[in-house]
């Protein structure tokens, strides 16, 4: 049975795979990012990141662009096994587990990734509440030293498939397809409980604050004339700055 449940699974996530990379080639995505040395495609840099991104957005990020050097985590449940299958087919790497503190193991192997390593994490994942932060995410930062890169994504037209705590958000064909990156945010480590809880806070109003911008300029269709158009796949992405926060120096 459970060999079964896993071709079952691999053919559906390949299945999956091949529908949506068709999908994307169809897109204009656009990419308005605070720190353009944030995107997750760039090959010529070594610098690592985690990127925050909410369950219900998922299928952005995975076919936006080609994969080199991240590493996501993937809950244990069932309805993380297909997505895994998925991610591992597209270049990206696997932590199973829980985001939690309480996820002992998922947590050490986070911690022990290579520096090089991008990390992408789901923190309102596997069971809810929707886009709400869960603490793991604010604990690996501190630990880690990889700063958090809030995103959010929304299309000119999309779909939402209705599951069980939260949708999935499927653009449609031919549609424009937005993807925004704040400023990067460093928790020191040695911060304390209290200041974890704060710098939670802190993220949780930065991705509320992007979403709401995601969804205002997909429904407007309107982003600034400084933006081009994001083709990651050609090994150039184009990523320019459109005031959604202030770049590092």
């Amino acid at each position: 049975m459970k060999i079964r449940s896993y071709y079952v699974n691999w053919l559906l996530a390949a299945a999956i795979v091949w529908l949506s990379k068709i999908l994307f080639r169809t897109l204009r995505i656009r990419l308005v990012a605070a720190d353009p040395n944030t995107s997750p495609y760039l090959t010529d840099t070594t610098e690592s990141f985690i990127y925050c991104v909410w369950h219900d957005s998922v299928a952005f990020p995975m076919f936006a662009g080609r994969h080199v050097r991240t590493v996501a985590l993937v809950s244990k449940h069932q309805d993380g096994t297909c997505l895994g299958a998925g991610l591992q087919m597209l270049g990206i790497g696997l932590v199973r587990g829980s985001s939690n503190r309480d996820g002992a193991p998922a947590m050490r192997a986070l911690l022990s990734l290579p520096a090089g390593k991008h990390v992408v994490m789901t923190p309102d994942g596997p069971r809810g509440p929707r886009r709400r932060i869960k603490s793991g995410l604010i604990f690996l930062a501190s630990r880690t030293g990889r700063a958090i890169v809030p995103t959010a994504f929304a299309a000119s037209q999309s779909w939402s498939l209705r599951g069980n705590w939260t949708n999935l958000i499927i653009p449609k064909p031919f549609s424009t397809a937005y993807a925004l990156t704040g400023t990067p945010m460093e928790i020191p480590s040695g911060a304390l409980r209290e200041e974890l809880a704060g710098f939670e806070a802190k993220v949780q109003e930065e991705m509320d604050r992007l979403a709401v911008l995601a969804e205002d300029i997909a429904k407007t269709s309107a982003i600034s004339s400084r933006s081009t158009p994001w083709k990651p796949r050609d090994g150039n992405p184009s990523a320019l700055s459109s005031g959604i926060g202030t770049a590092r120096p």
